[in-house]
């Protein structure tokens, strides 16, 4: 696994941050953000240590390529860089917006200084995809790779489909995982005015507080996150020892509103329950839920009645990781799923920042004040996206 996050770069520093449970939200008092009404962010801490990106690559790559290129051979590195097939390798990588902050650079310029000022690298630099070709182009591997865009799903999409492509035989291992990097005075600008993240803006670090009576809306954040799957089998075969097994990936969609949740739960019910069933497995043996939460009125709400509906009294205790990272978009999902797998192997739950009481709609154990044991067994990540997109992961020991 590899991650690059607002609490660390690291697995370690990233597991640290999450059990220590303080926000990584400041505000954003740089130069670019002078003028905003809400100048508030998670930006990525400890890049400069971790990148695999050079000097001159640095130049020519949005920071949401770089995110994903670090976190991917970090990831890989980790799994002790395996030489597949390349034929049978794929790349999967979810992202929402692609090169944002080159896109805005870029624009000004145009704005400013005419056409002649616009790079020739724009298109290159901006495109989604990018992401998933500079891995695929770092390893050599020449199987599938894809960019998938399903809003703040997209990384757990990613993870999802890599998965399906390995239990199909179409691909022997994948590198599959999320980035963003949408930090921009535009995009927390638009944001800003959907009425989607918090104005808290005299009190940074209690700004997201997800599932809590209080909260008021998403703090953004930055980062990525990739995992390296193969089939046990395989792993086993090469000497690799894994940190878990995925065994359950649903997709549904609410098919409702572009960007509120349908208020009963259904599309996160379906989901919830075809992981469930794909694992083989019954609710009563989840025990924990690294929830989507993202500390907006309506997502959370209806995640908790969903979670409700799934497992009844018996729900796992829950925690939402974006009260300490803030929200990545569509690298949350995937920097979601790792925070999952680490609660599995340390047998702990991180605590959601910022909670403290909820009203009597949200009827879950939400993990608060510091890190809770955990029994050995499965745990789901779940991420929810605008446009009605669900994704629910579930990995067990191995």
């Amino acid at each position: 696994m590899g991650v690059v996050s607002p609490v660390g770069c690291t697995l370690d520093d990233f597991w640290s941050g999450l059990c220590v449970g303080a926000s990584a939200a400041r505000v954003l008092d740089e130069p670019q953000y002078a003028g905003l009404s809400v100048p508030m962010g998670c930006p990525v801490q400890g890049f400069e240590d971790c990148t695999v990106v050079t000097t001159k690559e640095a130049r020519r790559l949005d920071p949401f390529a770089q995110y994903a290129l670090t976190a991917a051979m970090t990831a890989y590195e980790d799994a002790g860089s395996p030489v597949p097939d390349a034929a049978g390798a794929a790349v999967v990588v979810g992202n929402g917006i692609g090169g944002q902050r080159t896109a805005e650079t870029q624009g000004r310029q145009y704005l400013e200084g005419g056409p002649t000022r616009v790079s020739p690298l724009v298109v290159p630099t901006t495109m989604p995809n990018a992401a998933a070709g500079l891995v695929a182009i770092r390893l050599g591997w020449r199987g599938p790779s894809l960019s998938i865009s399903t809003a703040c799903a997209s990384g757990a999409h990613a993870i999802g489909e890599a998965y399906e492509m390995i239990r199909s035989g179409r691909a022997r291992a994948a590198l599959a995982g999320g980035t963003e990097a949408t930090m921009t005075p535009y995009a927390l600008t638009a944001f800003t005015n959907l009425q989607a993240t918090s104005r808290r803006l005299e009190d940074p670090g209690r700004a997201s507080r997800p599932f809590d009576v209080e909260r008021d809306g998403f703090v953004m954040g930055e980062g990525a996150a990739f995992v390296m799957l193969e089939r046990l089998g395989d792993a086993r075969a090469r000497g690799a020892r894994p940190y878990a097994r995925l065994s359950g990936y649903a997709a549904s969609t609410d098919a409702h509103h572009l960007v509120m949740p349908v208020a009963d739960g259904a599309g996160a019910v379906s989901c919830m329950e075809g992981a469930i069933a794909a694992a083989g497995l019954r609710p009563a043996d989840i025990t924990h839920i690294n929830a989507h939460g993202t500390s907006t009125r309506l997502n959370d709400r209806v995640e908790a009645i969903a979670i409700r509906k799934v497992f009844g009294d018996a729900a796992p205790p829950v925690t939402s990781t974006k009260g300490v990272t803030g929200h990545l978009i569509a690298g949350a999902g995937a920097v979601e799923l790792v925070a999952a797998v680490l609660a599995m192997h340390h047998r702990e739950a991180p605590p959601t920042a910022n909670y403290e009481r909820s009203e009597p709609q949200i009827d879950i154990d939400v993990v608060h004040g510091e890190p809770r044991a955990l029994p050995a067994g499965a745990v789901m990540s779940n991420s929810f996206g605008f446009g009605g997109h669900n994704a629910s992961l579930i990995v067990e020991p191995v």
